[in-house]
């Protein structure tokens, strides 16, 4: 199973970003092998529509389950289309949030955040 993380910087050992569409990086983890894909998050810097490619993204790259902060209802929309899981993730490293997320102890959740809040310039 895929399992992808919001990720600050570019290893297992960053810390979750606490947004989806705006973070930093992705890491996405295979359950199976243990093995982390860590890949820079382009849609990061748009102008807007980030939450719509992060989530295109992790149906393209096949994740079953996204773990993250905050997740705008765009976002959301994508995720939820196309059946992937979103759970609440904590303010630790991705290889801990792992962990979490395999001992069933990180929470299910829907859209958390408003329509454009990551944008720069603040929340509308």
């Amino acid at each position: 199973m895929k399992v992808c993380f919001s990720s600050n910087g570019n290893s297992s050992d960053s810390l979750l970003d606490p947004r989806f569409g705006r973070a930093a990086y992705f890491a996405v983890a295979d359950t199976e092998t243990m093995k982390f894909e860590i890949i820079e998050n382009e849609g990061a810097a748009t102008g807007g529509g980030a939450g719509i490619t992060s989530g295109q993204f992790m149906v393209d790259k096949g994740v079953q389950v996204v773990v993250t902060g905050n997740v705008g209802p765009n976002a959301m929309n994508v995720l939820k289309a196309a059946e992937i899981e979103v759970y609440k993730g904590l303010p630790v490293s991705i290889q801990e949030n792992l962990e979490k997320y395999k001992k069933g102890s990180l929470e299910k959740i829907d859209a958390t955040v408003p329509q454009h809040f990551g944008m720069q310039g603040g929340q509308k």
